[in-house]
């Protein structure tokens, strides 16, 4: 990207996980200046070792984040990683965060992270997806597995319907379906409760499908998978995973489809046109 030549500094206002440490590896193998913010009670304090610059502060706490980016010369600035969505909603908002969240209609996750993007491009900092500094962590298109069973596609294609459907709602990325009934929509809680609270309802032969919200930004909050999720997903015997490809982030992928192929779990990348399009991308 042009930004990236246009200013040598990168914020990054990172929160859980390892995509923010990968990002700012990337980063920094750009040859750019790492600026980033973390959360007390999400971020991990080791991670400040991978920035130049690095300040923890309270989730709501919009000045300080803002003086800190503009006293190191931030101009493009990305989110990365995971904030818990309960420990989220212990925030402390200082007064500029409080007449921000005032002005909202509603508290749905959409609506904070659109009230961060706002407050941001007031002061005239340019928000990027951060998957733009490490474009391989996006989730690919297609059959990413050897076996796919036509009942564990077809619940893939009802699960896609109704998660977009419902998506508009901002309740959450992920929905669990067995025999085309909903088990279980993720909620607060976030997506490995959902998988284990889905299992623990019908047991095994489970599918998860993940997508981005429709009117999310991306820029925000991707739907992320990992090797944890897998894991996860094989513990409680599932039989597929579907996700929307080029708008998810997975991590370890490679490993991830050994262990999946191994438990004879299906994997797919599903355009974002439709599942029904699936074919055009398998060779």
């Amino acid at each position: 990207m042009d930004i990236f030549k246009q200013s040598p500094v990168v914020g990054i206002i990172a929160g859980g996980g390892q995509f923010p440490v990968l990002v700012a590896r990337a980063a920094h193998a750009r040859g750019l200046k790492v600026v980033m913010t973390g959360f007390v009670g999400h971020t991990d304090p080791l991670i400040a070792k991978e920035a130049d610059a690095f300040k923890m502060i309270h989730l709501g706490q919009l000045t300080a984040l803002v003086n800190f980016f503009k006293k190191h010369n931030v101009v493009n600035i990305c989110m990365a990683g995971a904030v818990s969505k309960p420990k989220a909603l212990d925030l402390r908002p200082d007064w500029r965060a409080a007449k921000a969240l005032f002005n909202l209609a509603r508290r749905g996750d959409n609506d904070l992270l659109s009230l961060v993007v706002r407050e941001l491009e007031a002061d005239n900092f340019l928000l990027f997806q951060a998957a733009d500094l490490s474009p391989d962590l996006l989730a690919p298109v297609g059959i990413l597995t050897a076996n796919l069973p036509d009942h564990v596609l077809q619940e893939m294609q009802y699960a896609w319907s109704v998660l977009k459907g419902i998506g508009s709602y901002d309740i959450g990325q992920a929905i669990v379906v067995k025999e085309r009934m909903v088990i279980a929509v993720e909620a607060i809680e976030g997506t490995d409760a959902t998988i284990k609270r889905a299992a623990e309802l019908v047991g095994e032969g489970c599918v998860l499908v993940k997508t981005l919200k429709p009117n999310q930004d991306g820029r925000t909050d991707l739907p992320a998978l990992g090797l944890k999720t897998i894991e996860l997903l094989t513990k409680y015997k599932y039989a597929g995973l579907g996700y929307e490809a080029g708008k998810s982030l997975f991590f370890d992928v490679q490993e991830a489809i050994r262990l999946a192929e191994k438990n004879k779990l299906s994997i797919v990348g599903i355009p974002s046109e439709g599942i029904e399009n699936l074919t055009n991308y398998n060779q």
